[in-house]
């Protein structure tokens, strides 16, 4: 990777005056930019971009690190055979017509694959624009980049070649520094995460954007994001494709819990890894994140000269997870001593219109927020000036101005956060007076720089233990069990085996007689519940298999019959029946695993008996996980609050339940890769005592 991304010398294969690619990829590699040698070649010969061209590979000189690969999908396996034969071992792909062609297009793909591994090509593509290492000043890169971002810590890797530009584009109109940019195209031999592993080496990369279509070796990811979160090195992702396309497990009713992109959120929030929506928080949190502040907690004061500005702002931090706290009387004191009457002393601070006139009253409000021993942190409402005054003694006003700001921010003693109001350019006088100043760009909008400072703060605080989770013992002991593929285990043998497991399971007998039943009853004590015990009946209630509240034993043998019957209209040859002890009251959870085909188990736990389709209301858990993060999951459940004991109801033992979930999780991983879903629905919890009512089981 290292020398696909630092090439010395650079031949243009398929160089020609009739592409833009060819135009805008030799632009990108013009003397005043790249250092290095660039070579042209075009079969027919002549001159191409002003320069004479070699009409062959085997014509260019021996030094040549990188191929830019432009000819057609017909001529690129001789091409890259004249590659390998040259000896250059690194190559952007510009082509297009592989595996997104169709089925020709994917033979050609593999064809190429072999030729990269005779001759131990890496290659970057195919389908791809290529890169641009600004940090490294080389761009074999096949659009035009007029005007190249400045150089700072912001890696990007992106796996669409249409946005690679709107995102550079983005980066300048809003002064972010940038030190490699990647389009991926097809992948063929270098992936997203290999790119990413090299970003994580890369001394000039601090924080590294992902624009995330699907993830092809999630294991690699897996491993690549613990190396990103030990090197201090944020991952921040947008990844498209919320859809629920991987419907699993039908006959489980944790398949409606656990959908694609939920998955992703958990997996992304076990591995650290910062998710965002829009590509306008894709830049803002990577800038915000390669500024390298770092802030104690989540407390911010606010300082603004606009009351509606306030309100916006104060909306937005809930949601982001950060909060406004009161300030110490002192700070208010401190405030009102300088401020308006009719200005805001409390959090947010107002400092109102008067700052026209006292253009010091932004840089004081703020150093005096900063002390506040309450506060981790300032936002601090301004833009950058968008046009230079005509006047040179105004232009030499707004200089010191702003410098005397930045002097201000620097001596505070929490960090000052510059946020605009919209997302807007950063115009070239704004990025002159930030230069000249040392002023911070500011966070573009209010919405996108909230959102952005939550999840710094989030990241920074949670790194610690997430490298303790993905650094925990994750080695089980398989579990053998006979069963047929593809077939369930119902609930008796389900509970059974789980019980075995130390899954704290209600007790249960089987009868296969009515008299049997009603030994059970008696044995248990009244009341009780019959069911249905079949393995071909997943969901027993749907089909008249379940008795509640039987007090009698007229009432279990009516029990016994009804649900014998229901299952021999359901089509089971030899229907018997479970008879446990009733239970009631409490909150009824549920605990499921289900197999994710790209991430292997998840485990979900949330509100569950009938409830679980209506609310969904759960939290995931890619598996193995920790018994903390399993806790910490019930805390987040719309239905914490049931959890508490709202109305007088003992509160449950959060410790109990999360014992039971990882006794769940265990299992579920010591049966292997033989699972493929594992349901207690409901797990009944009454204060300190939690028990598994039912169970299923499904088998690969």
């Amino acid at each position: 990777m290292r020398a696909l991304f630092n090439p010395r010398s650079i031949a243009l294969i398929g160089a020609t005056d009739r592409s833009g690619w060819s135009w805008a990829t030799f632009a990108n590699l013009a003397p005043e930019r790249f250092s290095g040698d660039v070579h042209l070649v075009n079969p027919r010969g002549g001159l191409v971009h002003g320069r004479e061209v070699v009409t062959s590979v085997a014509e260019l000189p021996d030094d040549v690190d990188l191929a830019y690969v432009m000819v057609g999908p017909g001529a690129v396996l001789d091409v890259m055979r004249q590659i390998g034969a040259k000896g250059i071992t690194s190559a952007v792909m510009l082509t297009s017509g592989f595996g997104e062609a169709g089925p020709e297009g994917a033979a050609l793909e593999l064809a190429v694959l072999e030729v990269a591994r005779e001759y131990g090509i890496t290659i970057l593509g195919p389908n791809g624009n290529g890169f641009a290492n600004f940090a490294g000043g080389v761009a074999p890169y096949g659009l035009a980049i007029p005007c190249p971002p400045q150089i700072g810590g912001v890696g990007m890797v992106l796996q669409s070649g249409g946005l690679v530009s709107t995102v550079l584009d983005l980066a300048v109109a809003r002064n972010v520094g940038v030190s490699l940019l990647t389009a991926m195209g097809n992948e063929l031999t270098t992936t997203l995460t290999d790119v990413v592993r090299y970003m994580v080496q890369d001394e000039a990369t601090t924080v590294i954007a992902l624009f995330i279509e699907s993830i092809r070796d999630t294991d690699a990811f897996r491993v690549v994001a613990k190396e990103a979160l030990e090197a201090g090195k944020p991952l921040v992702a947008m990844k498209v494709g919320r859809s629920i396309a991987g419907a699993r497990v039908a006959n489980a009713h944790t398949g409606a819990l656990v959908g694609d992109d939920g998955v992703i959120d958990a997996v992304f929030d076990q591995l650290g890894v910062i998710r965002v929506d829009s590509l306008e928080d894709l830049l803002s949190t990577a800038e915000l994140f390669s500024s390298g502040v770092r802030f104690a907690g989540n407390r911010f004061g606010v300082v603004s000269s606009s009351g509606g500005a306030n309100e916006i702002i104060a909306d937005c931090v809930d949601a982001a997870g950060l909060v406004l706290p009161d300030f110490d009387q002192r700070t208010e004191d401190a405030l009102r001593a300088f401020l308006p009457a009719f200005g805001n002393a409390h959090n947010p601070v107002d400092i109102t219109g008067l700052s026209m006139v006292e253009d010091d009253l932004a840089e004081r409000a703020a150093a005096v927020v900063a002390q506040d021993p309450n506060i981790d942190g300032v936002i601090y409402w301004t833009d950058l000036p968008r046009e230079r005054p005509a006047d040179e003694s105004a232009h030499e006003g707004l200089v010191d101005y702003y410098a005397r700001q930045v002097a201000a921010f620097r001596a505070a003693e929490a960090p000052v956060i510059p946020i605009g109001t919209a997302y807007t350019d950063i115009t070239a006088y704004g990025a002159e007076v930030s230069e000249v100043t040392g002023y911070p760009g500011g966070l573009g909008g209010i919405h996108h720089g909230i959102a952005a400072l939550g999840k710094v703060v989030r990241w920074h605080t949670q790194r610690d233990e997430r490298l303790r989770n993905l650094s925990a013992d994750s080695v089980v002991e398989p579990l053998r069990v006979d069963a047929e593929p593809g077939t369930s285990f119902g609930e008796y043998r389900a509970a059974e085996l789980l019980r075995a497991q130390g899954v704290p399971m209600v007790p249960a007998g089987m009868a296969v007689s009515v008299q049997g039943a009603e030994d059970l009853a008696e044995r248990f004590g009244y009341p009780v519940v019959v069911k249905l015990a079949a393995d071909e009946v997943e969901h027993k209630s749907d089909i008249g298999g379940v008795r509640l509240h039987l007090n009698s034993g007229a009432e279990v043998r009516a029990a016994f019959d009804a649900v014998i019957a229901a299952g021999r209209s359901a089509g089971v040859s030899e229907p018997r029946a479970l008879v446990q002890p009733m239970r009631s009251g409490g909150v009824e959870l549920i605990v499921g695993v289900v197999r994710d085909p790209d991430w292997g188990l998840v485990m979900a736990v949330g509100l569950g008996g009938i409830w679980v389709e209506v609310f969904r209301d759960s939290v995931l858990h890619p598996l193995p996980t920790t018994r903390e993060r399993v806790r910490d999951g019930l805390t987040r459940l719309r239905a914490a609050a049931l959890l508490s004991g709202v109305r007088g109801a003992e509160p449950a033992d959060l410790d109990a339940i999360a014992d039971a979930a990882m006794a769940v999780a265990d299992v579920a991983q010591r049966f292997g890769e033989r699972l493929e879903s594992l349901e207690i629905n409901p797990l009944l919890v009454r204060g300190g005592s939690v028990e598994a009512l039912d169970a299923l089981i499904t088998w690969r």
